[in-house]
């Protein structure tokens, strides 16, 4: 489905990613979803598949002021519809309030109903990372919507990371840009070594036959919990939910035995995309005013490393927020939960 919309006034973006996100979806104003193809979309490699299809879900009037949003690795844009973070910003009365705001929630490739291993080429679906599904983003913002620029990108987690190549490939394109949970920095350390265990994982187990498996490979439930555990929750938080060996078995039991209908090829691939991810280098090319959001406890992006503090030295436009670590946070998924930065959010609207 290819829809194309008058730019009628001056754009609000908003790029988020979020992990695994808690609560039901919500219903919101105007509430639609669709498909936009992109024929012949070409990969960083050259490779190229004659259509690619680009899931999505919007809410408002596309006459108002434009907001994306994007979800994080393993996720849907429909999933972003839940309390902890669409209750907090699109309901009536909030900082993007959906009778305000014309939203955007794109399925970034590889996820939910873009074009994705599972559809049938498995293992030889395009080896695509985090610039292929920017470039995506950006055809389905400009060719797709008729979106000319864009007030604000906000990403948190692996949108977090998308925020920053948006800033960095599309500088006239946005005039604020909030990357959340996330570092600006090549990935590496922790963060890439626990998804290669993710990876490997699947590789390596003898029911994957090369992403042809008949069934899904047990591993790749395994390591998604191990991986989670690993890098979110906060420390605190963990502990709190969890302060006896009982109840951190059966808290870990319920995650191993959980329904899951994760596919191993599409998680192959999603965790691998970030395998190239290096935004040092072209930090001064960013020219929107920046808010970088993390959280004290996050374990992926733990801010001892001095990521932002490097990058502030680097570009004057560039600001920082860091919630503070309690038993209320949850670590890496702190940044999901609008309630720590929406008023942060809207005195950067008055002040931009």
């Amino acid at each position: 489905m290819r829809l194309a919309f008058a730019y009628l006034f001056r754009c609000l973006v908003v790029v988020l990613s979020l992990n695994p996100t808690s609560g039901l979806t919500q219903s919101f104003e105007s509430q639609k979803s669709g498909i936009y193809t992109i024929n012949d979309f070409e990969f960083h490699d050259a490779r190229r598949l004659p259509q690619l299809k680009i899931g999505y879900t919007t809410l408002g009037d596309p006459a108002n002021p434009a907001v994306l949003i994007l979800h994080g690795t393993t996720g849907t844009g429909e999933g972003m519809l839940n309390p902890n973070f669409a209750g907090e910003l699109f309901a009536p009365g909030q900082v993007l309030d959906a009778k305000k705001y014309f939203i955007i929630l794109p399925d970034s490739i590889g996820m939910g109903g873009s074009s994705k291993p599972s559809d049938g080429l498995h293992a030889k679906f395009p080896n695509y990372n985090y610039a292929d599904m920017v470039k995506a983003q950006y055809m389905l913002v400009k060719q797709g919507l008729g979106i000319q620029h864009l007030r604000l990108i906000i990403g948190n987690s692996m949108g977090g990371m998308h925020t920053w190549m948006w800033a960095i490939q599309y500088p006239e394109f946005m005039d604020i840009a909030i990357p959340m949970a996330s570092s600006p920095i090549e990935i590496s350390g922790r963060n890439w070594m626990l998804r290669r265990l993710i990876t490997d994982s699947i590789r390596n187990d003898p029911t994957w036959l090369n992403g042809e498996y008949k069934q899904q490979p047990k591993s790749l439930q395994f390591a998604s919990v191990f991986y989670s555990l690993a890098t979110n929750g906060g420390s605190q938080n963990i502990q709190k939910n969890t302060p006896t060996r009982e109840k951190a078995d059966q808290f870990l039991n319920d995650k191993l035995n959980a329904k899951s209908t994760a596919d191993a090829n599409d998680h192959l691939y999603q965790w691998e995309a970030s395998r190239d991810f290096n935004p040092t280098q072209d930090l001064e090319k960013i020219k929107a005013h920046v808010l970088v959001i993390n959280s004290a406890d996050d374990e992926r992006n733990p801010p001892e490393l001095g990521a932002v503090e490097q990058a502030i030295k680097r570009n004057k436009n560039i600001d920082y927020f860091l919630i503070p670590a309690s038993d209320q946070t949850q670590g890496h998924g702190t940044t999901a939960q609008a309630k720590w930065w929406k008023a942060r959010l809207a005195e950067l609207l008055r002040k931009y």
